[in-house]
């Protein structure tokens, strides 16, 4: 049992836990949810002993060993495998294939091993202390954004190998989908307290709305009735014959709890500024090639085509032209060969990874935003600030001071001050939590023009893309269809091809297999006509979970949900019948109207039911008949 208590931690004004609690069992997995700048890191810090609680009482059990993932790099051996090899327990010293068998999982090849940890780029670089991490097998694990440098690929295996993790875990990311597919509980750190549940972040959010709404509800109903209460006793004050009737309502002011109004949090809603645009075509690239390195081809004769409501994600492994290719379209860097041709007009906002770096320090919020589109006059200007939480004062703090988040956040305000009617976004989630990825997400489905998106988060590619750009196998080609449908139709070449001890998510102590490169896979034009090789049942079974999993935790929580608003029913119906008793008309309506609400959610759990398990049972009847193939 690890036990948190009495957590106090302040930052000059700045308040993060105020007698915060947290209880974690044996073998849970939990996901640390909260906004930005409300203390997941900083409990992480005070876990790790790198940072002190102002007051707590914090306890662990005999001989508890803590992990986590080092973002602080500092290696001290000359070969990749040697430094991951740092991470195994003394007793296994020489099981390098346990270090081997999670380095190739997060993308590193059998060439790799021999290199020297220098050579690698920073996110590799971090891949490398992930694989120190978890090869450790610490009774508690915490990871801190572990998808932040990992590409789609990785994620997947980190997915598969986090669900087998038979120790305790505290997993902080932003990313929705893969939080709820690895985790059995959800904490979030809310106003200053640590609240967690069973189930997923659907689960704590929907909780905390509703008590918040319960209790905002009440706070409303108390201070009617103490009003009331207040009016009565002003009036017959002074009066004898009253004076019994008088004192005891002023004993039950007394008794009456005050309950303070619920603090307003601020919340990122925005939605991007469409300019019309009238043509058939808005940009349109031909055979175009580009190549830094001329051994190492990022894209060659690639044909595109983007249509004025196109939904377009790219993806692929990290260091493979992704970026690159969004920096040809959006005409900042030229074409080896081919062209690439924009429409007349064709309005253009662009996120890039780097444009973070080319804020002005000394920049102001609102100056940086206002240069984005100087047609725009303070007010308007200052609006955008407030729609990106830069409200009043907030919108004169300096770049300089500003968090990944709030860069980020200043980004997109450049983006939404200048209309536009194509969307060029690269990785614009990094540095976002979830409410404010959720709101990207849900301006992005809203915008009227075209969307081309890199992204890692497989929750975006399933919410937004109608169409890829599928960098794999050495090419770079168009797949017409959704994430789903690629998943079926051609499938990612190295999960189609990892063998057991490389990349699968095998317990760390089974023995080690060979582990060569990939085989070679045909395009994807190719392989629309020809038949795949049938995959065996490991692999099934892996792709069986990653895909039922979350359909499945969506439908406990709908039926836990059903189960308890059922149980609400006959308690509002028999505070129904008592209201109409005693003639109280206000309490009457109030408690109609909920009984009423609570009935349509009731219904409309049961739709979203019964719409779930039909999808679980048509997908379950897929695989094993899957299954029964591969036998």
């Amino acid at each position: 049992m690890i036990s948190i208590k009495g957590l106090y931690k302040y930052y000059g004004k700045q308040v993060l836990f105020e007698d915060a609690a947290l209880q974690m069992g044996p073998g849970e997995r939990l996901g640390l949810v909260g906004r930005n700048g409300h203390g997941k890191t900083t409990l992480f810090r005070i876990l790790l002993g790198k940072e002190q609680a102002d007051d707590s009482e914090i306890t662990f059990p005999k001989n508890y060993r803590i992990g986590h993932l080092e973002q602080h790099i500092h290696f001290t051996k000359p070969t990749v495998l040697e430094e991951g090899c740092l991470g195994l327990l003394p007793e296994e010293e020489y099981d390098h294939y346990k270090v081997e068998q999670i380095l190739f999982g997060l993308g590193f090849t059998k060439a790799d091993m021999d290199r020297a940890p220098s050579e690698f780029s920073g996110g590799f670089q971090v891949r490398l202390n992930l694989a120190k991490a978890l090869v450790a097998r610490p009774n508690l694990l915490l990871l801190d954004e572990p998808t932040n440098y990992l590409d789609i690929l990785s994620i997947r295996w980190i997915t598969r190998f986090l669900n087998e993790w038979q120790d305790e875990m505290i997993l902080i990311s932003h990313d929705r989908e893969f939080m709820d597919s690895v985790t059995t509980h959800t904490a979030l750190i809310h106003r200053h307290k640590i609240k967690k549940v069973e189930g997923s972040t659907g689960k704590i959010y929907s909780q905390v709305e509703q008590e918040e709404e319960i209790h905002e509800k009440t706070r409303i109903n108390e201070e009617r009735q103490r009003k009331h209460i207040e009016a009565f006793v002003n009036r017959f004050r002074a009066q004898a014959t009253k004076a019994s009737a008088v004192q005891s309502r002023v004993k039950l002011l007394d008794k009456m709890p005050a309950r303070d109004k619920l603090a307003r949090i601020a919340d990122l809603h925005f939605k991007f500024h469409y300019t019309p645009f009238t043509g058939k075509t808005l940009l349109t690239a031909q055979d175009i090639s580009f190549h830094f390195d001329p051994n190492v081809p990022l894209i060659r004769n690639l044909n595109l085509t983007i249509e004025p409501k196109d939904r377009i994600a790219i993806i692929g492994k990290n260091g493979r032209g992704k970026s690159t290719l969004l920096n040809i379209l959006a005409g900042f860097l030229r074409p080896l060969s081919g062209s690439v041709t924009p429409s007349v007009n064709q309005r253009l906002g662009f996120f890039g990874q780097t444009n973070i770096d080319r804020l002005r320090p000394q920049a102001t919020v609102e100056a940086e935003i206002g240069d984005a589109n100087t047609d725009l006059n303070r007010t308007e200007v200052r609006t955008i600030c407030g729609i990106m939480m830069f409200s009043g004062i907030q919108a004169e703090k300096k770049i300089s001071v500003l968090s990944g988040g709030e860069k980020s956040r200043v980004m997109l305000g450049k983006i939404i001050a200048s209309p536009a009617n194509l969307l060029l976004l690269d990785e614009p989630t990094n540095h976002l939590d979830m409410q404010s990825i959720e709101a990207l997400v849900e301006s992005i489905q809203q915008f009227a023009g075209a969307v081309v998106i890199v992204t890692h988060s497989e929750m975006i590619l399933r919410e937004v893309a109608t169409k890829l750009i599928v960098f794999q196998n050495g090419k770079t080609e168009v797949f017409n269809g959704n994430y789903d449908e690629f998943l079926e139709k051609i499938g990612w070449e190295e999960e189609a091809t990892e063998r057991k001890g490389t990349s699968a998510p095998q317990p760390i102590k089974q023995a080690p297999g060979p582990a060569p490169g990939p085989a070679p896979r045909p395009a994807i034009s190719e392989q629309k006509n020809k038949k795949k090789p049938p995959k065996n049942q490991s692999d099934i079974m892996a792709e069986r979970s990653l895909v039922l999993t979350p359909i499945k935790k969506e439908i406990t929580f709908l039926e836990e949900e059903i189960s308890r608003m059922e149980a609400e029913i006959p308690i509002l119906n028999e505070q129904l019948a008592a209201a109409s008793v005693n003639i109280e008309i206000e309490a009457f309506v109030a408690l109609s109207k909920s009984l009423k609400a609570t009935q349509a959610q009731i219904d409309k759990n049961y739709k979203d039911l019964e719409r779930l398990t039909q999808k679980y049972d048509e997908k379950s009847r897929k695989f094993e008949t899957l299954l029964v193939e591969a036998d």
